[in-house]
């Protein structure tokens, strides 16, 4: 897919997916070269973590409560899924508490759909700048989840905002990293690529169908 966009492969990173998988299977793909690993619950990750005895880096990149902040903090190292201020305040916070720096992406929901998470895009400059000014967050790019529609232009224009988006704060906001654009999973990588994303979330793609 990224050649098809005229793009070097080793430009994206993969996380890999493990909600629902054994500590097992998260060292088995850490063996096969991967080095990020994705969990969308805190208490998920707090009972898998310390059975993971392979180098990772970890990643939230589900929805975070505000009371979840402290356990966050210890647990991963990067934050995908930050949407709104006091959410960033707490976990700046509960980071200071710690004597550590957290990193953090911006969720943005560029699909306008109501059960998806993320600042409205009309909302992300302020947000960003409010982040951004938070001493123990370190903003690191932007994250997003492509529209659940059949039709590839729709996912396709939704990635294709996220890159303008952070394009548009790289300018405004020169000071933080916006570096990664965290979008594409199992079933519209390609697309995302495509779009310039340059971390990939895949679970089914790598594991297979989730087990219920």
């Amino acid at each position: 897919a990224a050649l098809a966009a005229g793009r070097a492969p080793e430009e994206i990173e993969v996380v890999a997916v493990t909600k629902t998988r054994t500590p097992q299977e998260v060292e088995a793909a850490l063996r096969c070269g991967l080095r990020l690993v994705g969990e969308n619950r805190v208490q998920e990750a707090a009972a898998k973590k310390d059975q993971v005895h392979l180098e990772a880096r970890w990643h939230l990149i589900g929805h975070l409560q505000t009371n979840k902040a402290a356990r966050a903090v210890d647990l991963f190292d990067l934050v995908e899924s930050v949407d709104n201020l006091r959410l960033g305040a707490e976990l700046d916070r509960r980071a200071a508490q710690a004597g550590r720096a957290l990193e953090i992406l911006i969720q943005v929901n560029t699909s306008g759909a109501p059960q998806q998470g993320g600042v409205a895009p009309e909302q992300l400059p302020e947000l960003a700048a409010q982040l951004a000014a938070l001493p123990q967050l370190r903003l690191r790019g932007l994250m997003t989840i492509g529209a659940l529609s059949p039709e590839e232009k729709v996912v396709r224009a939704c990635f294709g905002r996220l890159r303008q988006l952070r394009d548009q704060l790289a300018s405004q906001l020169p000071h933080a990293d916006w570096g990664w654009l965290s979008m594409g999973m199992s079933g519209d990588f390609e697309l995302a690529i495509a779009e310039g994303a340059n971390l990939l979330r895949l679970g089914t793609a790598l594991f297979g169908a989730r087990q219920s």
